[in-house]
């Protein structure tokens, strides 16, 4: 029997719910740190750090790629990526410096809406009746919370 840690480490759940909390973490410091500067440099700032963090679990963990391993249709679709992840970090963070973390954070989590149309429009998900409800739940929830009444 595998110990309990071990097999909530290998969860996509537990996973998921981390990166949740972390989301929110961005969200409190990020207010408090784009309070005193252009939000595209606190953007710039940011990716700095998570590039040195990065560089670092590669090098402690050995998981470094030789690039020229890597298929040329995976770093089509990572560069896509990361433009669009620089898109939304970009937006993000001027939504903060403008708006209230409590309502720019429910906004910015209807991607999870957005994921779930894409999904299964580009990807052929299937969703359940259920699943769908959850997602017009999790919309309808995210207005409600930015919502200023």
């Amino acid at each position: 029997m595998r110990p309990l840690l071990s097999s909530w480490q290998s969860s996509w759940q537990f996973w998921a719910l981390l990166a949740a909390v972390f989301a929110a973490l961005t969200a409190i410091f990020a207010k408090i740190g784009v309070e005193a500067v252009n939000s595209d440099f606190a953007t710039f700032v940011r990716t700095g750090v998570i590039l040195g963090v990065l560089a670092a679990i590669l090098y402690a963990t050995g998981q470094w790629q030789a690039p020229g391993t890597v298929p040329g249709r995976t770093w089509l679709f990572l560069a896509l990526s990361g433009l669009a992840t620089g898109g939304s970090w970009l937006c993000y963070f001027r939504a903060l410096k403008l708006g209230d973390a409590a309502r720019v954070a429910p906004i910015d989590k209807l991607s999870v809406v957005l994921v779930a149309v894409f999904g299964a429009a580009f990807l052929g998900e299937r969703l359940s009746a259920a699943n769908w409800l959850g997602v017009a739940l999790i919309a309808g929830g995210a207005v409600l919370v930015a919502y200023r009444g």
